[in-house]
């Protein structure tokens, strides 16, 4: 039902002119996996008004409880889809690894939901800012690529890409299963945010 109600608002958009451009995975620790009592993660859909370049200025007056959460991405350069996606096969999907802010935003007071309560909210995405996008290349170590979030120099949160479900490929994978059992794939060109996977300090 929750997914029903995602689609229903992303079509709403999409009927009012906005363009589909790529999908976010979500709750993809297996500590945010363990809070909200799932076994699996979320998944969201990035529509071309919610995509800002690095520089971007964001209005908080547009948003309602906004957070912020630093993540790997992708851009595909071709389709992925398929019940059971491999790890190898989503690896070459990917043209393009990027870093991504993912501001996450709710309705609900003090971040106090559900699962399916992130889900039909568009899994809590309301903008993704976009770093520059390098060539992906099969060497790429991304389980142990490090991120950290500094505000104002000082470090707020730290990870590691292997947080994610143990690599970001396998976010990535999941979410082509996902999308194809709803008769839909990942396509050529759309960006896809892997998931966070952070600890505060």
């Amino acid at each position: 039902m929750a997914y029903r109600v995602q689609a229903a608002a992303v079509a709403r958009q999409v009927a009012g002119g906005a363009r589909v451009v790529g999908h976010k995975a979500g709750v993809t620790s297996w500590a945010m996996q363990e809070q909200m009592g799932v076994d699996e993660p979320d998944s969201g859909v990035l529509l071309d008004h919610m995509v800002l370049p690095t520089g971007s200025t964001v209005a908080r007056c547009a948003l309602m409880q906004p957070r912020v959460e630093a993540e790997i991405a992708f851009r595909l350069g071709c389709d992925l889809t398929g019940e059971n996606v491999g790890f190898e096969e989503a690896r070459a999907a990917v043209k393009e690894v990027f870093l991504a802010l993912e501001v996450i935003d709710t309705r609900f007071t003090g971040w106090r939901l559900t699962i399916a309560d992130s889900i039909a909210d568009n899994a809590s995405c309301a903008r993704v800012v976009t770093g520059p996008m390098v060539p992906f290349s099969a060497d790429m170590d991304l389980a142990t690529e490090q991120l950290v979030v500094n505000v104002d120099g000082i470090a707020v949160a730290t990870g590691e890409g292997r947080a994610v479900l143990g690599h970001p490929l396998h976010a990535l994978a999941w979410l082509a299963g996902r999308l194809h059992r709803c008769g839909d794939r990942l396509r050529a060109g759309q960006l896809v945010l892997a998931g966070a996977g952070f600890i505060e300090q």
